[in-house]
């Protein structure tokens, strides 16, 4: 639950300033303020990882970058789209990782980061990695239906940006954790007796 929340910090900061800027600076200067918080955010969550000499993950690099870039523009040309095309180019670049790495590499990242954890038949892991795969695509697809589709305001958007997208894929994880209970294989215990077992990273 830490780990989600630190993970959370940059967006949850974007959407206060977001909030608080619309009645200070006013609305059409609140997304900008919003922006620039989030990336100062991302930068600030990488540095403390670095000084606190804790694992920095692949996630944490793309996401600093994809924000750096796209709310860099989004500020510089005074642009919000750039911002609203953040989300989906974040889960579409995750989505084609998933699938090509898997379709052209032959390697499947979800049983490469869960496998020391749980033990599922081959089939399942392929199933498990090309799910995420395509929860990661439809929910860009989403983004940029809330985002552009003019059916809705900047306010829902951000509202949707911040807890639509959260709650979907808390109720993914779910499904995903049921689904995975079904198919889940005994891991056998190799560890020596006399040695306490390893515990669990707090992070």
């Amino acid at each position: 639950m830490k780990k989600f929340l630190f993970d959370l910090f940059p967006l949850i900061l974007f959407f206060l300033a977001y909030k608080l800027g619309d009645s200070y600076v006013g609305k059409d200067a609140a997304i900008y303020v919003a922006t620039g918080i989030a990336i100062v955010a991302s930068v600030l969550q990488i540095l403390w990882l670095a000084l606190t000499r804790r694992k920095i993950e692949a996630t944490h690099w793309i996401n600093v970058s994809i924000i750096t870039v796209f709310g860099g523009a989004t500020i510089l040309l005074h642009d919000d789209t750039f911002i609203k095309w953040k989300p989906t180019v974040l889960y579409w670049l995750f989505g084609v990782i998933l699938l090509g790495t898997r379709l052209f590499a032959g390697r499947n990242l979800m049983r490469r980061l869960m496998g020391e954890k749980i033990a599922l038949p081959d089939h399942a892991w392929a199933r498990l990695n090309d799910s995420w795969a395509g929860f990661f695509i439809f929910s860009g697809m989403l983004n940029l239906y809330v985002a552009f589709s003019g059916r809705f305001t900047e306010s829902q958007w951000v509202d949707f940006k911040v807890f639509g997208l959260t709650a979907l894929l808390v109720v993914f994880v779910i499904v995903q954790s049921l689904w995975l209970g079904r198919h889940m294989q005994a891991q056998p215990d190799t560890a020596p007796e006399h040695l306490p077992a390893k515990p669990t990273d707090p992070s």
